[in-house]
């Protein structure tokens, strides 16, 4: 009880909701980070995911790429990439561009791995009547086996989001801040108020992003299978 109240009390304190260490500043660095995140990685993956979907070339070199990035701890890579970015840009480079880039290598796998098994698992049938109809390959992907795979599309969206959404927290170690600053302040502080209610809304954040994309997810599946 006395951890609730705590971190009730802190959400009560208007201190806690202005300025550059606010709530509402600190999510919308949490929700551009993921953002960005998952828009470069989808950027990347689904092109590669549709093609070796379509032409099964390179599954499996595809599969171990996307299994390496699943096997390194993003707070390694965080790490690892910092002296390098931090010589680009001694500011950016330490606390912003090191998180990007291990949230980017994170969501890469779901949404590569969803991409190629969504094109491939497409009916092979309806594949090769599209083929017998005339259509290149191209208008294959495009029309046939694209919208008929976006359920499964949208399926790994939506786990590279909530991981990255949980996994971005790391960032604040090296002081990128949003909502993984109030984790790290309240163990440095310890303040139970402050690391709880940051936990409660990095929680809750990431449950709204899976309960909108699942909802989204299920409703595409509906119209594909009405």
């Amino acid at each position: 009880m006395e951890l609730l109240s705590a971190v009730i009390t802190w959400f009560a304190d208007p201190a806690h909701w202005a300025g550059p260490n606010g709530v509402p500043y600190r999510l919308a660095q949490h929700v551009g980070i993921s953002l960005a995140s998952v828009g470069i990685a989808g950027a990347i993956a689904l092109p590669l995911g549709l093609y070796v979907g379509h032409t099964g070339r390179g599954q499996a070199i595809a599969i171990n790429l996307a299994n390496v990035g699943r096997a390194i701890p993003s707070l390694a890579a965080i790490a690892l990439v910092v002296p390098f970015t931090q010589m680009l840009d001694p500011q950016l480079g330490f606390f912003l561009y090191p998180t990007l880039i291990a949230m980017i290598v994170l969501a890469i796998p779901p949404i590569l791995v969803n991409a190629s098994a969504g094109v491939a698992g497409v009916d092979r049938d309806l594949v090769e009547s599209a083929r017998g109809m005339g259509m290149t390959e191209g208008q294959i992907l495009r029309r046939v086996e694209i919208p008929l795979a976006v359920p499964v599309i949208v399926g790994g969206i939506r786990s590279a989001s909530v991981q990255v959404i949980a996994t971005a927290t790391l960032g604040a170690i090296y002081g990128l801040g949003a909502l993984g600053g109030f984790i790290v302040e309240g163990v440095a502080q310890r303040d139970d108020g402050r690391l709880f209610a940051g936990v409660a809304l990095v929680a809750l954040l990431a449950l709204g992003a899976e309960g909108g994309l699942g909802l989204l997810q299920r409703r595409l599946s509906w119209s594909r299978n009405p």
